[in-house]
Parts: C-alpha cells; sequence; structure tokens
C-alpha cells in the first residue's frame, strides 16, 4: 500500500488488538505516517509544512477451527477523530463482511461468526472507513486490510500415493535404497510444527529401515536370501509436529519381493533312506501266474544298505535305501540279487531250478554336504562378571566333503540370548557381549551354524549350553526382619532370638557364615551374640531386669561374614524392644504405643475418647455443685428443744474405752432412768393421743442392767402413741460382747518373710499381677 500526501486529509489511528499472537510493526511490514513526513514503501520521504496524519496498520489474524459459544474476538478499529461520544460510525465491507465478520459501528470491535477452515481459504481482503454518524460524511479515508486465517494443526498426513509394490534384489548390500515414499500434510508449512513431517518404521523390521527425514526406505541387513523369504510387508508411518507427543499421524503399506539373482549351483538331490534308487527285471516266456517272480538280495557288501521288493504288475525288482550313503567313506556296492518263480509246477521240476541270479554294482555319487559339528552339542563355562569380550569356548565343524571347503560360522539370532555372545566367523570361538551375574540367570543356551563358504547354502546346526561360574560377589545378610523382644523379668544369659543367614551366591562361595558383634573398644552391657557354628546366631542377655521407663528400645549391630575367596561381610541392626511378660515368657503389652496400635484406635478415635471423658467430667462437676447448693439452701427447723437428745451426740475422733469409758458424756441419764423426766412432748408436733402412763421400777444404781434397760425402753417406745412416725436421734453407750470372729489385724502375726508362699498370687486374676511380679522377684532374690 502506497499513501501519498494527497490521502492524509483527516487524521486516524488504526489500533489493532490480537487474540492468539501479538505482531509487531516490524513483523508485519507496517506502514506508519508520521507528522510532517510520510514514508514509503520505496522508502522516498517528503517533507511537508503543515501537520499531517495518516494511517497505521497491520494485518488482522483469526484462529481457524473455532468451536467456542461465543464469537471469536479479530481486532479493533479506531480513529483519532473518535471522543467515545459515539459520534463516529465505523463500516466494515469487502470479503466476508456482514455474513463471517461483523464489526461494532460504535467501539469499532471486529468478531468472527462462522469457524473458519485455512486449508479452503488463507486469507480474507476487506475495507474499513470512519463517518460522522450526524452527517454521514466520511472522516477518515476507506483502507483495506487483511485478515489472515492462522492454522492449527487438524490435518494428519497422508500418503497420496500408497499402498506402494517394489521390488529389490536378493543378496544386495545394507542400506541399499528400495523406495523413497512421500507424505503430505495440509497444514501450514510456515507457522510452526504443524506440517513438519518425520518417518519412522511400524512393522518390516530389522529387515529394512527408513530415513526419519526424507522417507527413503532402505534394506537393513547383508545377503536378504529369496530362497529363504522372498516377500516382505513394510509398514510406514508419518507423523507431524517433528514426530513429538501430540502429533497426528498417517501410514501406508509397502510390498517388497526380494528378486532373484544367480546365486545357488546346480545340485543333484541327495538320496533319501526308504527312497527307491533303481529297478531290475528278469525276463520269463511263460505267462499269466506262470511268469510271477520274487527278487531277493543274497548277499554281497550292500545287502545291509539296500533292499529289494517285487512290482506284482510289472514284475519289476524294486531297490530301495535302508541306510544313509556317504561318499567319503565307500564310493560302491555289489549285490548278488536272485529271481525265482513263485508258482512251480513239479511235474518240470527236472528242467532245472526255476530261478537265475545276476549280479549288480552301485556307484554312489558325491554330492554337497553341509558342514558337520565334531560334537552333537556342547557345553561351555565363564565366570560371572566377566568382561566383554571373554572367551567363552569353540566349536568346530568340517566338510565332509572331497572339496573339503572352509567353513564360515555364525549364531542364529532368534531368541534373546543369543544376543549375549558372538562369535568369529573364522575360528568358531564364542565371546560374551555382556557381563552376566550368575544370580540373575546361571545359564544359556544358543544355536551355532555353520555353512560352507562355497554353498552358503547348505547350513548345520549345532546347540551350545553355556553355564555362568560364579564368583563371590555378593555379601551375606540377614534371612529376614526380625521383631525381637526382651521381657523386663529377663534372667541374664537368657536366649532371645536366634538369628539366620543367607547368601545369594552359591555354596562354594557362602557356605559357612560367621556371627559377630560390632562393639567397638566397649562392651555391650546389655546383651551379646554366639556363633552356633551352624549358620545361625543366638542373642542372649548379659544382664537382668529392663526397664521399659528407663529404655524401651535397644539397637544391636551384628557383623556377618562368609567364607568365600574372598570372603565379604555386611552389617544388619537389631531392634530390641522390652515389653512386660507373663511369668511363662508371653508378651502382655510392650509400650502405649503399642497398645493403641494394636488396638487399632486412630486420631480421631482418642480424639473421639477424650472428648467423651472431658464431657463427663463437666457433668460430673455440675451435679457435685448442684448438691451442694441444694445442701446450702436445705431449711432448719421451725422449733429446736433445748432438751433434744441430739444434744448429747459428740464426735470425737479416739477409739474409746467402750463401757467403762464415763467421761466422753454424761452417762447417768442412761444408767439411773429416774434421773431422765417422766414424759416429755416434742413442741413443734402436738399429740394427738395422750401417752399412756409409764411404770418404772425403782432400783440402785448398782443393780441395774443397762442391756435390760435398753430393751424396756425400746418397747416403750414402740407401744407409745404419741410418738412421732419418724426416726429421732437416740444414742445408747452399749458396745455389746466381744466378737467371736477374733482380730483381723496384722501386728499379732509371728510369721516371718520366709515363711511365706507368694505363688498363689499369680492366680488371682489380672488385678494382682504387679504384686505377683514384686513379691515373686522378692522370693527370687531371696533364693539367689
Amino acid at each position: 500500500m502506497r499513501i501519498t500526501s494527497t490521502s492524509c486529509i483527516c487524521p486516524v489511528l488504526f489500533c489493532l488488538c490480537f487474540v492468539q499472537r501479538c505482531y509487531g510493526a516490524a513483523h508485519h511490514g507496517s506502514i506508519k505516517v508520521t507528522r510532517n513526513q510520510t514514508k514509503h514503501i520505496e522508502g522516498e520521504t517528503e517533507v511537508h509544512h503543515r501537520p499531517k496524519r495518516g494511517w497505521v496498520w497491520n494485518q488482522f489474524f483469526v484462529l481457524e477451527e473455532h468451536m467456542g459459544p461465543d464469537p471469536q474476538y479479530v481486532g479493533k478499529l479506531h480513529s483519532n477523530s473518535d471522543k467515545g461520544d459515539g459520534s463516529v460510525k465505523y463500516i466494515l465491507t469487502g470479503e466476508g463482511a456482514g455474513t463471517i465478520f461483523i464489526i461494532d459501528d460504535t467501539t469499532g470491535d471486529i468478531h468472527s461468526t462462522k469457524s473458519l477452515d485455512r486449508e479452503q481459504k488463507t486469507h480474507y481482503v476487506l475495507h474499513a472507513q470512519a463517518i460522522d454518524r450526524r452527517t454521514n460524511k466520511p472522516l477518515e479515508p476507506e483502507s483495506e486490510f487483511i485478515i489472515k486465517v492462522q492454522d492449527i494443526n487438524d490435518n494428519a498426513p497422508k500418503f497420496t500415493d500408497g499402498p506402494y509394490i517394489v521390488t529389490v534384489p536378493e543378496m544386495s548390500e545394507m542400506g541399499t535404497s528400495v523406495l523413497q515414499v512421500t507424505a503430505t500434510d495440509a497444514d501450514d508449512p510456515t507457522y510452526g510444527n504443524s506440517a513438519r513431517v518425520v518417518y519412522s518404521i511400524l512393522q518390516g523390521q530389522p529387515y529394512f529401515s527408513v530415513d526419519p527425514k526424507t522417507g527413503v526406505i532402505r534394506t537393513a541387513l547383508h545377503n536378504m536370501d529369496r530362497e529363504a523369504r522372498e516377500h516382505y510387508s513394510v509398514v510406514i508411518q508419518a507423523k507431524d509436529m517433528a514426530g513429538q507427543v501430540g502429533g497426528l499421524s498417517g501410514s501406508t503399506t509397502v510390498n517388497i519381493t526380494l528378486t532373484d539373482v544367480n546365486d545357488n549351483p546346480p545340485r543333484f538331490p541327495q538320496t533319501q533312506v526308504g527312497s527307491a534308487v533303481g529297478k531290475i527285471k528278469a525276463n520269463d516266456a511263460d505267462t499269466g501266474s506262470n511268469a510271477d517272480m520274487k527278487y531277493t538280495i543274497i548277499n554281497g557288501d550292500g545287502a545291509g544298505v539296500f533292499s529289494i521288493s517285487t512290482d506284482k504288475e510289472t514284475r519289476e525288482g524294486i531297490l530301495s535305501l535302508k541306510k544313509p550313503l556317504n561318499y567319503e567313506k565307500k564310493k560302491s556296492y555289489t549285490l548278488n540279487i536272485e529271481g525265482a518263480n513263485t508258482h512251480l509246477d513239479f511235474r518240470f521240476s527236472h528242467l532245472g531250478p526255476f530261478k537265475d541270479v545276476t549280479m549288480l554294482k552301485i556307484i554312489v555319487g558325491d554330492v554337497d554336504e553341509p558342514p558337520l559339528f565334531t560334537m552333537p552339542s556342547y557345553v561351555m563355562d565363564v565366570y560371572e562378571n566377566a568382561k566383554i569380550g571373554t572367551a567363552v569356548g569353540t566349536v568346530t565343524a568340517q566338510d565332509p566333503d572331497t572339496a573339503n571347503s572352509l567353513v564360515r560360522y555364525f549364531i542364529d539370532h532368534n531368541t534373546e540370548e543369543d544376543r549375549y555372545f558372538t562369535i568369529d566367523a573364522n575360528t568358531g570361538t564364542i565371546k560374551t557381549a555382556k557381563i552376566f551375574d550368575r544370580e540373575e540367570t546361571p545359564w544359556y543356551n544358543i544355536t551355532v551354524a555353520a555353512s560352507e563358504i562355497d554353498n552358503p547354502g547348505l547350513v548345520s546346526h549345532v546347540p551350545v549350553g553355556v553355564r555362568i561360574l560364579d564368583v563371590n560377589d555378593n555379601p551375606p545378610e540377614l534371612a529376614r526382619e526380625y521383631d525381637i523382644v526382651v521381657c523386663e523379668n529377663a534372667k541374664p544369659g537368657q536366649v532371645i532370638q536366634t538369628i539366620t543367614a543367607t547368601d545369594k551366591d552359591n555354596s562354594a562361595n557362602g557356605a559357612r557364615f560367621h556371627f559377630s558383634l560390632d562393639e567397638g573398644p566397649s562392651l555391650n552391657p546389655n546383651f551379646t551374640l554366639r556363633d552356633n557354628e551352624d549358620n545361625t546366631a543366638s542373642i542372649l542377655t548379659r544382664r537382668r531386669k529392663y526397664s521399659r521407663t528407663t529404655q524401651d528400645i535397644y539397637y544391636l549391630l551384628v557383623l556377618i561374614s562368609d567364607g568365600g575367596v574372598p570372603p565379604l561381610s555386611s552389617s544388619s541392626t537389631l531392634t530390641i524392644r522390652v515389653c512386660a511378660c507373663e511369668r511363662d515368657g508371653r508378651v502382655r503389652t510392650c509400650h502405649a504405643e503399642a497398645f493403641l496400635s494394636s488396638a487399632g484406635l486412630s486420631t480421631g478415635a482418642l480424639i473421639a475418647i477424650l472428648l467423651c471423658v472431658v464431657i463427663l467430667l463437666v457433668f460430673s462437676l455440675a451435679i457435685v455443685v448442684l448438691f451442694i447448693t441444694l445442701r446450702r439452701s436445705k431449711k432448719e427447723p421451725l422449733i429446736i428443744s433445748e432438751e433434744d437428745v441430739r444434744e448429747n451426740v459428740v464426735t470425737y475422733d479416739d477409739e474409746g474405752g467402750g463401757e467403762e469409758d464415763t467421761e466422753a458424756f454424761d452417762i447417768t441419764a442412761l444408767r439411773n432412768p429416774s434421773a431422765a423426766e417422766e414424759l416429755k412432748y416434742r413442741r413443734d408436733v402436738r399429740p394427738e393421743v395422750k401417752p399412756a402412763p409409764r411404770h418404772h421400777h425403782s432400783s440402785s444404781l448398782d443393780s441395774v442392767d443397762v442391756q435390760e434397760f435398753i430393751k424396756q425402753r425400746l418397747a416403750e417406745a414402740d407401744l407409745d402413741p404419741s410418738v412421732p412416725p419418724y426416726d429421732s436421734l437416740q444414742t445408747y453407750a452399749y458396745e455389746g460382747h466381744r466378737s467371736e470372729a477374733g482380730s483381723i489385724s496384722s501386728l499379732d502375726s509371728v510369721t516371718t518373710h520366709s515363711d511365706q508362699d507368694y505363688n498363689y498370687l499369680g492366680d488371682w486374676g489380672p488385678e494382682f499381677k504387679k504384686l505377683a511380679e514384686l513379691y515373686g522377684e522378692i522370693e527370687s532374690e531371696r533364693t539367689t
């Protein structure tokens, strides 16, 4: 676009907003016209004396295949004359205006209303204009701009010419070009890697390969033989995004046929055992059954090699092979064959024997045979950890023919194990191709083939077993993880655990293990180790009485060494837990954490239990407070008699002297009935019935029996209707007779500790376990 000075009548600024990508002015080659100067595409500059304004624009971009619910934002048109009051109207015309692209005539925003396909149309040419909404006069001259459809990776590579059919001569050199395939991608090649294709082979390895950039297919093996395999189906894949994850791909099939070359000389077929090698016939002038005959080999050096049978229809003797022939050992055989009539007429027996004998010489023809190995199978040995290229052994094969052709050796790579070894093609020496580990795989089976250099088609095979010999490269280690427990009441020298060890090496390098403790300069005061010399060791206590509260876990470092050459050793740490045990040695508990763990209580359950305990404590405290409050608010009686019998209630903390104690309170009232008032009424209750008169027997103070007096007063109280219907406090200082049970105090015990046997405490249940342990330990110490 060229902008001249005459076109710069009205100033305008074309502001572009991009959604997917921001392009600078230099990137798009934008044209910018500034004041007093216009810069043309050709680089011309014109200077003016009055201010000028012009267009500034770039390309718009819109993303293809947009599937959003809202129209896609493209960009924005803006004029310097637009003050934001809505007086400027923007108009859009050109390709897709109003159908694909719409514009907000007030703001100048451009949106795309349809999903676009870059492969159908790459860009759209539109025109923009700003006019005065009131006068409909243009504020800016009409300007042309382009909306370019931005590419996404939505097209997979395609092979337009596939599938392919191609030929290549057999026995071609490795790397011979077979065919070049080409895949096309409809995406934009100038944007990103959407159209950058990389080729790979999905099927056809290891016979063929493909160049990832050019798509040229080449042979990947030497001497591909048509007689062994003629047709190959190769699948080639093309993937865009330079082969990265997420790229789209397409594939095609290439059918490759090996064409024949003259690589095999003519050969006579070798006679097989059981096949016919020739025919013989004796003539008989008779006809019919009189001419029937039977052929028999009667002698000769080939009697055990050949056999003969009779064809009844043709009356011929069919000579067959019973054993394989070897030209190099015997080149010819001689047979004496007899032909005799099967139906004899004794009337004419005088005419002579009805049979005849002939001598047959058989010449063995020489054929080319495959090489013959000196042994039907081989077994070889190699040490583990041997370096790559270490010789394992040698196989030998020879050409049994008189030509004695040279032999070529190779390994059939049919299995993964065959790839672990290499062989010298001339000498037959087998070498290692990896470092072996006997503990991983102790034996390998491979197949070695031998062929004549002059005739590669004749191949013989022999199995080879490779045994991996052991070296002492694995230190011994504990057979398993041990959970060792020592009881708190353990005694010195007590065996608490027996440990064993294992070694991955075979018995020659690890049959005998030695155990010891890594005690350092100081002796372990808690535990010791005893080597049982049978690949086991015992852990013993060195002291008595372990305490969980003092230390609940001990760590013991054990060293284990083997008897290999050179000897190897390892160290393992044993964890010993201190636990409380029963008298028979059963573990009762170890520590709180273990108990909670064994009970299966999670953190949430513990929190719930603690919360319940807190709630119960709060509830109990509330009940106590309520009870105390009710006690304090209890009303006192309205009238309390000054002579109430409760005045005689005395509280004291000593045991007292019983009936003889007269100092604690006045006992005269009890001993002298006449001293008490004859009749007393409760002042707070009016009796409805007058009390019955009481009769007291006068007696002297010394003759009064207190017990009888109490019984008498009790009977009067029961029969007196004026007594209140509730209990009243009456105190009688009569203790009664001496108890027949006797004293339960231990002060009178005359026994000593040595006379007591506390073993019965262990039978009283779990509540007395601790008491049984304490008295059991005292008794054990006293016995010791």
